[in-house]
């Protein structure tokens, strides 16, 4: 009867063949994505290696997307101190002030999904 009883709750402890390559393939790591710059050669190697056989950091390095240059940086920053400074002074209204910061709030939420779109193109 124990015998009965202890195939019983082993045979409950196994996995198909398809569960376990299913669960093997839930732990993989994932797989990554290379973006290429739009500015790189085309007959540049995709991955430079070393004499000796391993990887190598010494070729240039590409951005996923397209960065954010010094000016839109500079500028947005000007954005966001004079606004700053307008609240400080009193010359717009906390509902203003607000206002203009749920705006950049929702820009910063839409911007994500609209850049992946465009990338996706």
């Amino acid at each position: 009867m124990a015998c009965v009883a202890m195939t019983l709750v082993l045979s409950g402890c196994a996995f198909t063949p398809e569960e376990r390559a299913a669960r093997a393939a839930h732990r993989a790591a994932p797989t990554a994505v290379v973006m290429n710059s739009p500015d790189a050669a085309a007959n540049q190697p995709q991955h430079i290696k070393s004499p000796d056989g391993y990887p190598t950091f010494a070729g240039p390095l590409t951005a996923a997307n397209v960065q954010m240059s010094d000016e839109q940086a500079a500028n947005q920053q000007q954005q966001l101190s004079a606004l700053t400074s307008a609240r400080q002074a009193g010359t717009i209204t906390e509902a203003e002030y607000q206002k203009r910061v749920e705006e950049m709030r929702k820009l910063a939420a839409e911007h994500g999904p609209d850049a992946l779109s465009q990338i996706s193109r």
